[in-house]
């Protein structure tokens, strides 16, 4: 895995961790009975995205550190992968067929 490839799969756990977290803990307008005329009640009054943002750098560098010593091992290579797929075990078919 070089650099390149290394900063894509991160920023796609990245991505991925914080559309995760984004709904924890977010009290909305409604939950609050503030509700700001001209807005949804679904609407976020305290989304805390600083600490989302902080916690899912966090989570996503461990995610990221286990996928990149996986990958850099070779615990599980390429022709692991594509032996699965070879086998029908995807495709929903059985491996005797």
């Amino acid at each position: 895995m070089g650099i390149t490839s290394g900063l894509v799969l991160y920023a796609v756990i990245w991505s991925l961790t914080f559309l995760i977290a984004l709904p924890i803990r977010v009290q909305t307008q409604g939950d609050l009975d503030e509700i700001v005329p001209g807005t949804h009640a679904g609407s976020p009054e305290h989304h805390y995205l600083r600490k989302k943002a902080f916690w899912t750098t966090v989570v996503a560098a461990v995610i990221w550190a286990i996928a990149a010593t996986i990958i850099l091992s070779g615990w599980i290579s390429v022709d692991d992968v594509e032996s699965i797929f070879r086998a029908g075990a995807w495709s929903g078919r059985g491996i005797d067929e």
